[in-house]
């Protein structure tokens, strides 16, 4: 398999909520850093953002839009999409119970691969976007107060 068939696969067992494939995937040393929220997961770790994911959206779903390949980097455009239908563990600690809405949030993924393998997965998703679609994101205006 060339690279881009080698992250349109791991996109499929994202798809499937195979985390042990999802790990199978990575190289021993591999990362997986979620952007948005600063975290970077390693091990057996990085199949919590899929679980995570695969348990707050039952029909979640990355709709690949360009794959752009350059040797071993492959950079990846996409929404992530699903509704949220089952709770949502947050950075930081803390749930997000089911809101019942709908995301449909851009996302860019860049992935460097080492012999067929995964060993850095770095997740830029639209956190402000999935929460304003959650619904969540108004509670902003409480925190947020006038320029003086």
């Amino acid at each position: 398999m060339d690279n881009e068939q080698i992250i349109r696969k791991a996109y499929q067992i994202a798809e499937d909520k195979d985390s042990e494939g999802w790990l199978a995937a990575f190289t021993p040393d591999g990362t997986f850093t979620d952007e948005s929220i600063g975290v970077t997961y390693r091990g057996r770790d990085r199949a919590f953002p899929l679980e995570n994911y695969g348990r707050a959206f039952s029909d979640m779903h990355r709709e690949l839009y360009r794959l752009y390949v350059n040797g071993d980097i492959v950079v990846v455009q996409l929404a992530l999409q699903g509704t949220h239908d089952g709770p949502l563990s947050m950075a930081g600690g803390g749930v997000l119970e089911p809101t019942g809405n709908r995301m449909d949030a851009p996302c860019c993924d860049v992935f460097e691969l080492e012999n067929g393998k995964i060993k850095r997965f770095d997740c830029y998703p639209s956190g402000t976007v999935i929460l304003a679609q959650l619904g969540v994101l108004g509670a902003l205006d409480a925190a947020v107060h006038p320029g003086t």
